[in-house]
């Protein structure tokens, strides 16, 4: 693998100077996705390059990498050219895309707005036309809430579908690769080439679920603006019906959500915390401290209701549902709240990033609506397995309604 040139954007993305891999010989005569450019969120192992993570005392603590990431690698294998590595929030622990040690990458779709987080140099990347397409990582929402507040599509797959050897861990029993593209086309040729494994299964998608729940969580213009669009699905799907989706409330389910995942997160990096106590930014360093309290008692119980509201998920979709709500309960928040200004928006947004979460369900996030233009995104998500076959199916759409 050879080194292109340095990297320097206007959107404050890519990390100035960072190695840029070319296609590997292989693919130099072609390959599936030969003449793209992507960029990769700075917590994928680069071969002689440091994962820096949003955070200095990460990179100063760790060393180069001896190999590439395999999904990096696949698409080097498959003609994509990487461009840059892209800012990340730190240690990939935040929903916002702001960086007390990086700053905070410029969202083109909505100046003076967040980016979302954590994969915001990968959405703004996109959004901003210096790649084709990105990769991030997903635990929490880290792919579908960048992409809808930056106005791209964003998918996060079914959880072990894409290899995550080489990447940074934060809560393994969520975390995922994700990628984002500006069109439909471009986001179901990436999936092909890191879902190769999988092949699309020929049974169609039938029925359409609205969980009355969910679209409660939205204000009201952006419900209204994304409403807006389910009647365009005429033609695709037998039937549609509202249902409520958590017996006991989201909430419930988002607090087994976070307990899971706080008693992972600092089981993956509380022993490197305690051994070297980096610098970290204020919000930062709160969630890890509270991480910290979680205990393994009530870490193995929110793991049994995780498995029963899996179990749910799974039942309800099989291989014919699709689930539609909201990405986000609206459009991007302004730069610069506190975070006690953000944790109304941050837990709402979370209740509905925790479904395909706690389902390992692959979901797709679709930049259709506006509200007084800024972006929204509607997600669909399909049934463990159902990844190309989901791709595929919002491609079709798309090119129904003359949607880019």
């Amino acid at each position: 693998m050879t080194y292109a040139h340095e990297n320097l954007d206007s959107w404050g993305a890519l990390i100035g100077g960072s190695p840029a891999l070319e296609p590997t010989p292989a693919a130099a005569g072609g390959g599936k996705l030969a003449g793209m450019s992507y960029a990769v969120k700075d917590v994928y192992d680069i071969q002689g390059h440091i994962a820096g993570a949003g955070c200095p005392d990460w990179r100063r603590t760790h060393g180069p990498a001896a190999r590439t990431a395999p999904a990096v690698r696949q698409l080097l294998q498959d003609g994509a050219q990487l461009v840059g590595l892209a800012h990340t929030d730190e240690l990939m622990f935040s929903l916002n895309g702001e960086n007390e040690h990086y700053g905070t990458p410029i969202n083109p779709k909505a100046h003076g707005r967040i980016p979302g987080g954590s994969s915001s140099g990968s959405a703004v990347a996109v959004a901003g036309g210096l790649a084709d397409f990105a990769l991030g990582t997903d635990t929490a929402g880290s792919i579908r809430i960048p992409a809808s507040y930056c106005g791209i599509y964003g998918f996060r797959p079914t959880h072990g579908a894409v290899s995550l050897e080489g990447v940074i861990p934060l809560a393994p029993s969520f975390d995922t690769v994700g990628w984002m593209a500006n069109d439909a086309p471009t986001l179901f040729r990436v999936g092909q080439s890191l879902l190769a494994g999988a092949a699309p299964t020929r049974r169609s998608f039938t029925r359409l679920l609205l969980p009355e729940d969910a679209w409660q969580l939205a204000d009201i213009p952006c419900r209204e603006q994304l409403a807006a669009l389910i009647p365009r699905l005429d033609g695709l799907l037998d039937r549609r019906e509202p249902i409520m989706l958590a017996e006991n409330g989201l909430q419930q389910w988002l607090t087994s959500f976070r307990t899971v995942q706080g008693f992972e997160i600092w089981q993956t990096h509380g022993p490197w915390i305690e051994q070297y106590q980096p610098k970290l930014g204020s919000q930062t360093a709160a969630r890890f401290a509270w991480t910290r309290t979680v205990t393994e008692e009530a870490y193995r119980e929110h793991l049994l209701q995780l498995e029963g509201i899996r179990q749910t998920l799974r039942s309800l979709l099989g291989g014919d549902t699709l689930l539609m709500l909201p990405t986000a309960p609206g459009v991007a928040p302004l730069c610069g709240l506190s975070g006690e200004q953000m944790e109304p928006r941050r837990v709402s947004t979370m209740q509905l990033t925790c479904i395909a979460g706690l389902g390992g369900l692959p979901q797709i996030t679709l930049p259709w609506a506006v509200q007084d233009g800024i972006p929204l995104g509607l997600s669909v998500i399909a049934g463990p397995g159902q990844d190309l076959q989901l791709l595929a199916w919002v491609q079709e759409w798309s090119e129904r309604i003359g949607i880019a």
